[in-house]
């Protein structure tokens, strides 16, 4: 049986949960869905440059955990951006901080 998942914090939904390339209709687009946990970590580390654990700490997880959730997100990032998908950010395992 696995170990149970701790649910990571997360500081707030994402205000916008959808992203897309200009002038191509939405009904023409594949996805890549990124996790609102996986946003987080793009957001602490990439945006507000907190360093792995100081990061991991935030979330409530391990720095091998965040650095995985760190990995999924830009490799789905980066998909979308050169294979020209939409993101739509929604689900996770998450809790909002207060």
């Amino acid at each position: 049986m696995p170990r149970p998942r701790f649910c990571r914090r997360v500081h707030a939904k994402p205000s916008y949960t959808y992203f897309k390339p200009r002038g191509i209709p939405l009904n023409k687009l594949d996805e890549s869905i990124l996790s609102v946990d996986e946003f987080e970590a793009v957001r602490l580390k990439d945006l507000n440059g907190l360093e792995q654990e100081d990061a991991a700490k935030k979330m409530n997880i391990s720095q091998p955990t965040f650095h995985r959730l760190i990995i999924s997100a830009r490799k789905k990032i980066a998909d979308a951006i050169v294979n020209g998908k939409a993101i739509r950010i929604e689900g996770g395992n998450f809790v909002l901080q207060h």
